[in-house]
């Protein structure tokens, strides 16, 4: 088990990680009925921390936040010296968390996507988890709640005995509502945004060599060229550059320098 603790990277405190801890603290965190936010970030998720200070608040206000994609890693390992060996890649969090909730007999609760994408990966996770225990699902309004639906959610989440929920919402929207709503259901939320494609078989994903080399963001903007061509073609510079001052110390970002959310924005 590898815990190294939580390091600046760009002003986003990430963990230094492994997958065997990271499982612990969630379900340790499950078993205890205790308010937990966690996510999974790449390169594109630690930047929606960097260019926004009220979400740089947020995500450094989680619990848990790991690397999601090698560059993170990468960076960790430059700045700080952690020596981890391997990313911890959302999609595979959410199969390593089910796995273990299975055994240990904690129900799970799946928000977002739609009712056809929640309907294939419920058949998905328990064919590959015949323990699992899927206290509830609900699908996204792909907007902003109002108040009562947002209670609403709540109430559901709560009664449906669920003591970890997933959260797959997209970036930052699924981090956005971790953030707000940890307190309103004591358990562990998992921002883990693609992994509901993924694992239902609605997208496909970077071959193993190129998730190996930090290129998954390649394989995606081949899929998807008009989406997500300025996401990675100005994002990825920019972080490469934040990067190289950080290491050489000429700038770093202050974690502390943040702005607490002026309103909660609570998107499902």
């Amino acid at each position: 088990m590898i815990d190294r603790g939580k390091h600046n990277v760009l002003g986003v405190r990430i963990d230094a990680v492994n997958y065997q801890a990271a499982v612990h603290k969630i379900v340790d965190a499950a078993r205890m009925q205790r308010p937990m936010a966690v996510s999974a970030l790449a390169v594109h998720g630690l930047m929606t921390g960097v260019l926004d200070r009220e979400h740089r608040y947020r995500l450094n206000n989680f619990e848990l936040i790991v690397p999601d994609g090698h560059p993170v890693r990468w960076a960790l390992n430059w700045l700080h010296g952690t020596k981890l060996p391997d990313r911890v890649y959302g999609p595979n969090l959410m199969l390593e968390v089910c796995e273990t909730a299975a055994v240990a007999g904690l129900p799970i609760f799946l928000f977002g996507g739609s009712e056809e994408l929640l309907d294939e990966l419920q058949a998905k996770l328990t064919e590959r988890f015949p323990g699992l225990q899927i206290a509830g699902t609900r699908a996204s309004k792909f907007r902003t709640l109002t108040e009562p639906e947002r209670e609403e959610l709540v109430d559901e989440i709560c009664a449906s005995g669920a003591k970890i929920a997933f959260v797959g919402l997209g970036c930052p929207r699924q981090e956005v509502f971790s953030h707000e709503m940890k307190q309103r259901v004591s358990m562990p939320l998992l921002a883990v945004g693609a992994a509901f494609n993924f694992h239902a078989g609605q997208l496909a994903q970077a071959p193993r060599w190129m998730q190996d080399r930090g290129l998954e963001w390649l394989f995606r903007l081949v899929k998807e060229p008009r989406r997500l061509w300025r996401r990675y073609l100005y994002l990825n510079p920019l972080y490469l550059g934040l990067l190289f001052l950080q290491l050489t110390r000429l700038y770093s970002i202050n974690p502390e320098a943040v702005d607490p959310p002026a309103a909660e924005m609570c998107y499902g």
